[in-house]
C-alpha cells in the first residue's frame, strides 16, 4: 500500500518541516507525499480497478482518477443521472486520492471541485490544462488550449482554490501549445500565484502529442522560478532507473509516471525501491501477470456487468502483452471478445498455466 498522507498543521508547515533532498518525500499544500512518485491521470484507463491495482503493488505516494469533463458532471447531477463512470470508488476507496478535472470556465470548475473537496473529501483537486486532444483543445478551449491564456487559468486557479479550501487544489500543464511558444515559466508563476499547491509539468508541447522525447532540462528550469510550491515532473519514465535518476539530474521534488504503468502496474513499486537505493523488485512471473488480468477483469466485470466488461478488457488485457512475445496475435485475439468465456480462452491461449514442475517464466 502507498504510504498515507499526513496531515500537518498550516501554519507552521514550513517551520516543521527539514530541509528537503532530492527524492525524498514532498508536500502538496498540508499533504505529505510519500514515496515521492505520482500516478498520471489517463483517460479511459486509470479508473479504479487500475487504481486499486498499484495500492496493492504499492509505490504511489498519490493516486489519480480519470480526467474528468467538469462540465459533464454538472449536467448529469441536474437531470439527476448516475455521476459518470469516471468517479467509479471515489467515494469509498482509501486516499491519498487526486481527481483530475477539466474544462475553461471558472465557475465550473470551482462548483465541480467544491463538491469532490466536501461530498467526496478527496486529497487534491488537480486541474487539467495539459491534454492535448483535439476534441479537449479545439473543440472544448480547454487542456493545453488554455497555455494561450495564462490569465484565465489564473482566475479558474483562483476560483478552484477557494471554493476547495482547504483541500489542496494542484495544476498539470504542458511546455507550451508549440516549441516556437514555450512559456512553462511564466505559467508556472501564474499558477503558483493564484494559489495552487503544486504544479506538474509533461515535458513535451501540446503539438508534440506524445512524439519525440520529454525535454527534462525545461523542466527542471522551472523550479528556480517557484517561490514555494513544488515541482513534479512527467514524461518517458518508463523504468525505475529513469525516475531514480530523474531526481538525481533534475531540480523536481516530484515525478509522475504514465503511460509506462500500464502495461507495468508494478512499475510504480520499482521505482520507489529505487528512489530509496534498495534493489528493484523483479518483474511479476508469466504465471503471476496471468493472475493480474484475471483480476483485473473481475473488478471491471462487477462494476460494468459481462458485456461491457468484456469490450472494456480488450484494452487493458493489451496493455497486459505489451512487449510479450505473440503480444500482437493476442491483441488480434483479444479485440474482438464479447463475453467472459471468450476472454478467459485466450488468456489460457496466452498466458497458459505453468505445467507441474515447470519453469514459471
Amino acid at each position: 500500500m502507498p504510504a498515507a498522507i499526513e496531515a500537518v498543521d498550516q501554519t507552521s508547515a514550513h517551520e516543521q518541516r527539514p530541509p528537503r533532498r532530492r527524492g525524498q518525500p514532498f508536500y502538496i499544500g498540508s499533504l505529505k507525499i510519500d514515496p515521492p512518485i505520482l500516478q498520471a491521470p489517463m483517460a479511459g484507463f486509470t479508473n479504479y480497478a487500475f487504481r486499486q491495482i498499484v495500492r496493492e503493488f504499492g509505490g504511489a505516494g498519490l493516486l489519480a482518477t480519470e480526467m474528468v469533463n467538469a462540465r459533464g458532471f454538472v449536467w448529469l447531477d441536474e437531470h439527476e443521472a448516475e455521476h459518470p463512470d469516471r468517479l467509479w470508488g471515489v467515494a469509498t476507496e482509501p486516499r491519498p486520492l487526486a481527481v483530475q478535472i477539466w474544462d475553461n470556465e471558472p465557475e465550473t470548475l470551482a462548483k465541480v471541485g467544491a463538491r469532490l473537496a466536501t461530498e467526496y473529501q478527496v486529497s487534491v483537486v488537480d486541474i487539467n490544462f495539459g491534454c492535448p486532444v483535439r476534441q479537449v483543445t479545439q473543440k472544448a478551449h480547454s487542456g493545453s488550449y488554455l497555455l494561450r491564456h495564462p490569465e484565465r487559468m489564473g482566475a479558474i486557479i483562483e476560483r478552484v482554490v477557494a471554493a476547495c479550501a482547504p483541500t489542496p487544489v494542484t495544476a498539470k500543464i504542458r511546455l507550451g501549445c508549440t516549441r516556437d511558444s514555450i512559456n512553462a515559466i511564466d505559467v508556472a508563476q501564474v499558477v503558483e500565484g493564484a494559489g495552487a499547491a503544486a504544479l506538474t509539468v509533461h515535458g513535451r508541447t501540446a503539438a508534440d502529442m506524445f512524439s519525440g522525447e520529454a525535454d527534462w532540462d525545461r523542466i527542471s528550469a522551472i523550479k528556480p522560478h517557484l517561490q514555494r510550491i513544488p515541482l513534479v515532473g512527467n514524461g518517458d519514465l518508463d523504468s525505475a532507473e529513469k525516475a531514480a535518476r530523474a531526481f538525481e539530474r533534475y531540480d523536481v521534488d516530484g515525478v509522475m509516471i504514465a503511460r509506462a504503468a500500464l502495461n507495468k502496474p508494478w512499475l510504480y513499486a520499482q521505482a520507489a525501491a529505487a528512489i530509496r537505493g534498495e534493489p528493484v523488485p523483479p518483474d511479476p512471473t508469466l504465471e503471476e501477470q496471468r493472475s493480474l488480468m484475471l483480476y483485473h477483469f473481475a473488478l471491471v466485470r462487477n462494476r460494468f456487468g459481462d458485456e461491457k466488461a468484456s469490450v472494456l478488457m480488450r484494452k487493458y488485457a493489451c496493455c497486459y502483452a505489451q512487449g510479450r512475445a505473440g503480444a500482437r496475435e493476442f491483441r488480434k485475439h483479444v479485440a474482438t471478445i464479447k463475453a467472459p468465456a471468450e476472454f478467459f480462452a485466450v488468456v489460457e491461449r496466452f498466458f497458459p498455466r505453468p505445467s507441474p514442475g515447470g519453469s514459471r517464466e
